[in-house]
Formats: C-alpha cells, structure tokens, sequence
C-alpha cells in the first residue's frame, strides 16, 4: 500500500511543515480507509487479536488504576472547600460520579493509554518497517496490513471500554476516600448519593466514545509505525508523533462528540 512519506528536516521551512502536516492528515485518511477495507476479509486472526489486548489493554491496568484513583482523590479534594462555601457538600459523591462518569474518566483514560500503547504499537512496527520485516511478510505472500495493523486496531478498540469502565469505578472509590480525609460520610451515604445521582444514560455517551478514542490509539500508532524511514531515529520519532497526534485527536473528537451527546441526549446538557 502506497502512502505518503513524509520528510522531516532539522531546518524545515513553514511551507514543508504545513505540507507535511497536510500529507500526514492524507495519508492517514487513506490508511483509515484500507482499515475497513482490510478488516472484512478473512483470516480474522482472533488469536492475534486476543494477544494483543492482553499486551495492549490488560497491562495497562495496574497505570490507570493509580490514573483512576487519583482522579477522584484530587477530584473531590478540590471540590470540597468550594462546596463547603455554600453549605453543599452533601452534593459532592454526585458530582464526583458524574464528572467522572461523563467525562474526565474517558478522556483521561484514553490519553493515558494513548501515551502507553501508541508509542509502543508506533515503535514495534516502525522498528520491523525499517528492518525490513514487513517487506519480507510482503515477499512471503502475507498480508501485512492485516496481519499488524487490523489485529491492533482492533484490540485497542475492544480494550479501550473496559479499562475505562474499571477506572469510573476505581475514581468513585477514589473520591469517597478524599471524602473521609475531608469530613465524615458513611460509606452507605456515599454509595446511595452515587448510585441516585447516576443514571443508565450517563454512561451510554461515555463509554461509547471510547470505542472512537481506542481506534484512533490503535490506528495511529499504526500508521506511524508503518509509514516509518530513516533508521533508528525515525522509529523514535514515530513513536514520539504518534503519542502526540494520537492525544491531539482525542481531544478534538472528544469535543465533536460532546456537541452530538448534547443533540443526542439533551438531558444530559
């Protein structure tokens, strides 16, 4: 498959920087469309998948699980004094659940996984690029795009969800422990003002656009690693870029699917 390859220059001018910007935004649309192109024909290389959502998602845990809890540590910390100005800190298990729940628990979550497996799935296949493995899978009559970039795909796609499903609930417990240092609050008072305050339709928008942010992880990092030249450097450098578009791209959908939850789900506004 022919993509774009991009030059990267020390003393680059405006003008290449705009291009390359441009060529990478190109090529990555083209490499996004091979994905759905490539992703219906079999083999469908379940074993492949499986292993990489342990590599990719099921050691990720043990950093969002420090991620998670931390966010509702620092989450109900912060907010508690302002609350406490207006006599409303009974509110805080809400506001901390559905904060969490809405939105700092995907978007966090996916940025710290973007910074794991990106750059790794960006080095690994940038390294076989310039060592010319995938040209020998090309040689030995196999696909490599489906073989190395489909299988991650989609396990960072399946991935995503479920490890930002764990870290809703790490944060939850996360926030009730800053309650306690805080003041004292039963942990039944707590867990009755979660489960109230917390509806089913809370959590469809923000699971599912995790499903969105573990396909741009996985499809980044792999189309950096793909595209990848110039030897040793240009693998770092894959690996460096793909954290950063990966992570710029989060952010940017992230914002385009708030304003679709909120024309979606106007209640939720």
């Amino acid at each position: 498959m022919n993509l774009p390859q991009l030059k990267f220059n020390k003393r680059a001018t405006a003008s290449e920087i705009i291009f390359n910007f441009f060529a990478s935004i190109g090529g990555l649309t083209i490499f996004v469309l091979e994905f759905f192109k490539q992703v219906f024909i079999p083999p469908y290389e379940i074993s492949e998948i499986k292993k990489h959502m342990d590599e990719l998602g099921v050691k990720t845990f043990p950093i969002v699980s420090v991620t998670g809890l931390i966010i509702g540590l620092v989450l109900a910390l912060q907010s508690w004094p302002v609350l406490a100005r207006f006599g409303a800190t009974d509110f805080l298990p809400a506001m901390v659940s559905l904060s969490v729940v809405r939105e700092l628990g995907p978007v966090i979550t996916a940025l710290i996984f973007a910074g794991r497996v990106s750059s790794g799935i960006g080095a690994e296949l940038g390294s076989m690029r310039v060592t010319e493995q995938i040209d020998a899978m090309e040689v030995s009559a196999i696909n490599p795009f489906k073989y190395l970039v489909v299988t991650r795909v989609i396990a960072t796609t399946m991935i995503l969800p479920v490890l930002t499903i764990y870290v809703v609930f790490i944060a939850i417990i996360g926030g009730y422990i800053a309650v306690i240092i805080a003041e004292s609050m039963s942990f039944t008072y707590y867990q009755n003002a979660v489960i109230n305050a917390i509806e089913f339709g809370d959590f469809i928008p923000g699971i599912a656009k995790t499903f969105v942010f573990g396909f741009i992880v996985g499809i980044v990092g792999a189309f950096k690693g793909f595209t990848a030249e110039g030897g040793t450097e240009g693998v770092g450098r894959a690996s460096t870029t793909a954290v950063v578009m990966a992570s710029l791209l989060i952010l940017i959908f992230d914002m385009i699917l708030v304003k679709i939850t909120m024309w979606l789900w106007p209640t939720l506004s």
